[in-house]
C-alpha cells in the first residue's frame, strides 16, 4: 500500500516537472534567451514576430556555483575593436589592391611603351605638323623638371625628345604649345618644333611636347663635365645671344607672317641645348610671353622663373609692365649664363674652378626667395669675376659684357643683339691678337744671328 502511495506521488511530481519544462521550452522558444555561461558571442534561437527584439541571458549554472540570474533583457553591445577590425581590413585591402594594380599600370605603361602619333586631338589648341600614324617609342629619360620629365625617343628611325607634362601642370604645356605654334619660330637657335598632343582620360592624361633630341644634353650638364676653348666659349656664347636677340625681335615681315616679340622669363643654362657641333639652342618656352604690336602686354605675373636667376626688379616685385622691361629681365639671367661659360674655360692663364651655378657660393644649391633678395637686392652681389681672366683679351671684354648685362639698373643693360655683336667682336679681336703674336715670333726667328756651318771638308 505505501508502494502504491510512492508511485502515485513521484507520478504527480513528474508529471509536475515536466510541465514546468514544457512550459519554460515553450516561452524560450517565443523570446530570445542564452543559457550558455560566460559565452563570447550570445546566441539564441527563438519562433515568433521580433521574438529577437531583446536579449534575455539565464546562465547554466549546472556543475558551478550559482549566480544570480535577472529577467531584465540584455542590451547586447558588439566589442568596439571587434566591430572595427571587421569593418577597416576589407577596406585596407581594397584600397592596397587598388594602389597595386595602379603601379603595375604604370609600370607597364613606362617599361612598354609603344604608341602611335597622333593618338587623340589635342582639344582646342591649333593643330600639331602633320605626324600621320608613325610609330613613337619611348626610350629613356633623360631629364626631368618642375613641368613634367623629358624621354628620348625615337619617331621611325630619327631620335626624338619627348617632354611629358601631368594632367596638373596643362597651363604650361598650352602656352609652350601656342610660343611654338607662332609665325617664325623657325630657328637654328631655337628648339626645334614637332607635334604636341594630350594622351589619355581625365586625371590619368599626359600632355606632350615632341622636338628635336640633342644628346649634349643642356648647358648646364655638359659644364659639369667638360672645360671650354676659346673658341667653344665664343661659339656656345654667339650662338646663345643670337638665339635670344630673334626670340625678343618683333619681326612683321617675316615670311610665315608677323613673328612677335617674346621674352623668356625661365632662361638659365638648364634651358639651353647644345647641337653636337656645340652650337646652341633655346628651349622651355612654359613661362614665355609675347608681345603683340600696338597692344599693351596689361598685368601678368611678373614673379616667376628660376629664383638663382631672377633680375632685381623681379625679386622685389617692381616690374615696369612694358615690353622692354621683360626683354631686359632675360639679359640679366643672360650675364649670368655667360659667367658660367667663363668660369669653365680654360683660355686664362690660372686654373679652372669646379662648375658652381651663380651665387652658390653665396646661397648655396636651393636658395629661398628671402635669401635671393638679400644678395642681390640688399647687398647688391654678383657673381666673382677672377683677376686672371682680366689678364686674356678676350675674357676681358666678356667679363665688361657680363657686367653691362646683370646691371643693377634695368635700363642700363645691353640688348642680346648687342651681346652677339659683342662676342664677334671680341672672337675677332683675339684672332687678330694670336696672328700678330704668330708674325712677332717667326720675325724673331727669322733675325736671330746663327753661329757659321762647319765645313764638311
Amino acid at each position: 500500500m505505501l508502494l502504491l502511495k510512492l508511485r502515485h506521488h513521484y507520478g504527480l511530481w513528474a508529471h509536475s516537472y515536466l510541465a514546468e519544462e514544457l512550459l519554460l521550452t515553450s516561452k524560450q522558444r517565443s523570446e530570445c534567451v542564452e543559457k550558455k555561461d560566460g559565452p563570447e558571442v550570445f546566441f539564441c534561437c527563438c519562433e515568433g514576430s521580433l521574438c529577437n527584439d531583446k536579449l534575455f541571458y539565464v546562465p547554466d549554472s549546472s556543475g558551478h556555483q550559482q549566480i544570480p540570474t535577472t529577467n531584465k533583457p540584455v542590451i547586447w553591445k558588439p566589442p568596439v575593436l571587434t566591430t572595427s577590425m571587421y569593418s577597416l581590413v576589407p577596406i585596407m585591402a581594397v584600397t592596397v589592391i587598388i594602389l597595386f594594380s595602379f603601379w603595375m599600370y604604370r609600370h607597364h605603361k613606362l617599361a612598354y611603351p609603344p604608341v602611335l602619333v597622333p593618338t587623340q586631338d589635342p582639344g582646342p589648341l591649333p593643330p600639331s605638323p602633320p605626324l600621320g600614324q608613325k610609330s613613337l617609342q619611348l626610350l629613356e629619360i633623360k631629364a626631368r623638371g618642375r613641368f613634367g620629365c623629358v624621354w628620348k625617343a625615337q619617331l621611325l628611325r630619327e631620335n626624338v625628345a619627348v617632354k611629358i607634362f601631368p594632367i596638373q601642370d596643362k597651363q604650361s604645356w598650352q602656352n609652350e604649345y601656342e610660343i611654338y605654334s607662332l609665325n617664325g619660330m623657325s630657328h637654328e637657335n631655337l628648339l626645334q618644333f614637332i607635334g604636341a598632343e594630350k594622351r589619355g582620360t581625365n586625371m590619368e592624361a599626359e600632355l606632350w611636347l615632341i622636338t628635336a633630341y640633342h644628346n649634349k644634353g643642356s648647358l648646364t650638364d655638359y659644364l659639369k663635365a667638360n672645360v671650354l676653348s676659346w673658341s667653344d666659349l665664343c661659339l656656345i656664347a654667339q650662338s646663345m645671344s643670337r638665339g635670344l636677340a630673334y626670340l625678343h625681335e618683333d619681326i612683321p615681315g617675316h615670311k610665315d607672317g608677323h613673328k612677335p616679340a617674346i621674352a623668356h622669363r625661365d632662361f638659365k643654362s638648364k634651358n639651353v641645348l647644345l647641337k653636337s657641333d656645340l652650337s646652341a639652342c633655346i628651349a622651355d618656352f612654359g613661362l614665355a610671353f609675347r608681345f603683340e604690336a600696338g597692344k599693351s602686354p596689361g598685368y601678368t605675373h611678373g614673379q616667376v622663373g628660376t629664383r638663382r636667376y631672377m633680375a632685381p626688379e623681379v625679386l622685389e616685385g617692381a616690374i615696369n609692365f612694358q615690353r622692354d622691361a621683360f626683354l631686359r629681365i632675360d639679359m640679366y639671367s643672360l650675364g649670368l649664363v655667360l659667367w658660367e661659360l667663363v668660369s669653365r674655360c680654360k683660355a686664362a692663364d690660372g686654373p679652372v674652378d669646379e662648375y658652381l651655378l651663380p651665387f652658390e657660393e653665396e646661397v648655396g644649391q636651393h636658395p629661398s626667395l628671402e635669401d635671393m633678395q638679400d644678395v642681390v637686392v640688399h647687398k647688391k652681389l654678383r657673381p666673382i669675376l677672377r683677376e686672371c681672366w682680366q689678364k686674356h683679351a678676350g675674357l676681358t671684354l666678356l667679363c665688361e659684357t657680363i657686367e653691362e648685362c646683370w646691371d643693377h639698373e634695368a635700363e642700363a643693360r645691353l640688348s642680346a643683339g648687342c651681346v652677339t655683336e659683342r662676342v664677334v667682336q671680341m672672337q675677332r679681336q683675339t684672332s687678330i691678337t694670336a696672328t700678330d703674336d704668330i708674325v712677332t715670333v717667326v720675325t724673331m726667328v727669322t733675325n736671330m744671328d746663327y753661329p757659321p756651318k762647319e765645313s764638311s771638308l
